[in-house]
């Protein structure tokens, strides 16, 4: 599941300052690849929050960058991607913990969107996109003179054995370039819409991609890496809308969408077994055979909408402000996030078997005192219940000074990624041999290289 961003108070490196008020108090909200923790970029810093636990919410980074218009978090490591619109043409990647930064990176244009998973970061700017090698940070492929892509709009797999990219493939329809990030090489081309695409998210596996236009309506899943149209879902017909993110849940069976308006969208997909019957019998699968049976008597544009599926479950927010969702697992039950631009975050109960209107089991506030933060009582599911942790300042976590970040300026194309040989990245001032970024004990996202030869863009502190 990709991590999803929203627009908030700043909206990206060419908006106009946002006023203070309600409403806008953050620039962008991102979830991690996993779902266990939120990003924001406010105008005064930006933050990582802890999502293990329903009724605690735990900061566990604030720092001091100002205007972060984008802030990526690598799973539960302590790496994260920053981008401010004091230079928006301008990564810095950091290692948060440490309050180090591990080096930076310039591009031609302003940088749109940030996309990283264990194998590959991938930056987006509006006609080019930049493939890197996350463990030595090696510009590996540059794409240059893509279809102009505003919105800075791609996905990237979080399945590092199978990490793909995918990018609109034509500014005026809904055409979907997937490109394979590991082997470097384009995969298919989907005819997805008729409109131009607003929304764009793989599962966790990898073999499915959701996508959405700017009309809004339809939401149509695609195999991976086949192209093949799979599912079909109608949100709406009364009127078009701006689909802000899609997510899928972390076993795939789940899709939800949110968008401008009220309603939060929860799609269901069902597979269908060897011979046609829902492996699943339910009444919706039931109207469902009972609609595909009466379509071929009927207009084709009428039994093409009666054949598409509805909400499985939906949430109805008490307004239509920008906001970004996910479903994730949480303390072992499935719940839907929503974190909106007024500086909330809502979690939800979500009934797998039965759906409907989803309940509401806590909210909290991203920014000063959380009032509906219980004191005292034990997280519904939980059996050991960690103190909440305060929010350190960058500040108060840096570390011994560090030797210079690298910094690299990258001005277009090169075949060989623009890499010198016998540059690398800086160890970090503590490492005596591969830093593990990662919380989890995976293998670390980084290698630092002590020989000289790691081929890496930068130069040895």
């Amino acid at each position: 599941m990709d991590s999803e961003e929203v627009a908030g108070g700043c909206g990206g490196p060419d908006a106009p300052e946002a006023p203070d008020g309600p409403g806008l108090q953050f620039c962008c909200a991102s979830f991690n690849q996993d779902s266990t923790s939120l990003a924001l970029g406010t105008k005064t810093g930006y933050k990582l929050f802890s999502l293990t636990m329903v009724e605690k919410l735990d900061c566990i980074h604030e720092s001091e960058t100002p205007d972060v218009y984008i802030v990526e978090r690598l799973f539960s490591s302590s790496l994260v991607v920053v981008v401010s619109t004091g230079m928006p043409q301008r990564m810095n990647i950091y290692h948060f913990k440490k309050g180090t930064e591990i080096c930076n990176y310039s591009y031609p244009n302003n940088i749109l969107a940030v996309k990283l998973n264990r194998q590959r970061l991938v930056v987006c700017l509006e006609e080019s996109i930049y493939i890197h090698n996350i463990k030595d940070m090696k510009l590996l492929k540059t794409l240059l003179n893509t279809p102009s892509n505003p919105s800075g709009l791609c996905a990237l797999s979080i399945n590092h054995s199978n990490s793909y990219l995918a990018y609109p493939g034509s500014a005026t329809i809904g055409e979907i370039i997937v490109y394979d990030a590991n082997t470097l090489n384009t995969v298919t081309m989907i005819p997805a819409h008729d409109s131009p695409l607003a929304a764009l998210t793989f599962n966790a596996s990898a073999n499915k991609l959701a996508s959405a236009s700017e009309r809004g309506t339809v939401i149509r899943v695609f195999s991976i890496p086949e192209g093949q149209r799979l599912f079909e879902f109608r949100r709406g017909m009364k009127r078009y809308v701006t689909i802000s993110s899609l997510s899928f849940s972390p076993d795939g069976q789940f899709l939800c969408a949110s968008s401008n308006t009220e309603t939060v969208h929860i799609f269901k997909l069902e597979q269908l077994g060897p011979s046609g019957v829902d492996d699943a019998a339910t009444w919706t699968a039931y109207v469902g055979k009972m609609f595909s049976a009466a379509s071929s008597y009927l207009p084709a544009q009428v039994s093409g909408m009666m054949s598409q599926d509805r909400a499985f479950a939906t949430v109805h927010l008490s307004s239509g402000q920008k906001n970004v969702c996910t479903l994730a697992m949480i303390q072992k039950l499935p719940r839907l996030l929503v974190a909106t631009a007024d500086g909330q975050l809502f979690i939800y109960n979500v009934d797998p078997l039965d759906g409907g209107e989803c309940t509401l089991a806590h909210k909290h506030r991203l920014f000063g005192v959380d009032d509906n933060q219980t004191e005292g009582t034990e997280p519904e599911g939980s059996e050991v219940a960690e103190p909440a942790q305060s929010c350190p300042s960058y500040a108060e976590t840096a570390a011994l000074p560090a030797s210079g970040p690298v910094t690299v300026t990258l001005t277009g194309y090169s075949e060989d990624g623009g890499a010198k040989k016998g540059e690398v990245i800086p160890e970090h001032e503590f490492a005596a041999g591969p830093v593990c970024l990662d919380d989890e004990n995976e293998f670390p996202p980084i290698n630092w290289c002590r020989d000289g030869t790691g081929g890496g863009q930068g130069r040895r502190p």
